[in-house]
């Protein structure tokens, strides 16, 4: 990720059901490992993570999880991210994860850039395993 982007915006059951390992089986156990990862990246301190949950991820507990904003969706995680991007005021320096085409329409048109979940895993998987 480049010095540029000062939000990364996580659409974590797009992410979670991406994986090919079966994550998605356990969502709370899978949104505590997509947590733990995220922690551990080198992020700059200048880059805010917001990570979207959704369904039975939300009974997740993240007290641990402090550089991470985590958002529970009350009903769509798609409203939620839109709504996430559209409060920043530099859109341009947001970057929303997820594969979710109609989701990446709303946000780029926000002015925001997309990325697909493998390029957070593989960075995930990198800091896990250096």
């Amino acid at each position: 990720m480049d010095d540029s982007v000062r939000m990364l915006v996580v659409d974590a059951a797009n992410v979670v059901g991406s994986r090919p390992d079966g994550w998605w089986r356990d969502r709370a156990g899978a949104a505590r490992r997509l947590l733990t990862g995220l922690a551990a990246l080198h992020l700059p301190h200048s880059c805010e993570v917001v990570v979207v949950l959704e369904g039975a991820a939300k009974a997740l507990d993240n007290n641990e999880f402090h550089n991470i904003r985590v958002v529970r969706a009350a009903g769509s995680g798609d409203d939620a991210i839109v709504a996430v991007t559209a409060e920043h005021g530099e859109h341009a320096q947001v970057l929303v994860v997820t594969a979710d085409r109609g989701l990446r329409a709303r946000i780029e048109a926000l002015g925001a850039r997309t990325t697909g979940p493998r390029w957070l895993l593989d960075r995930i998987d990198a800091a896990r395993n250096p």
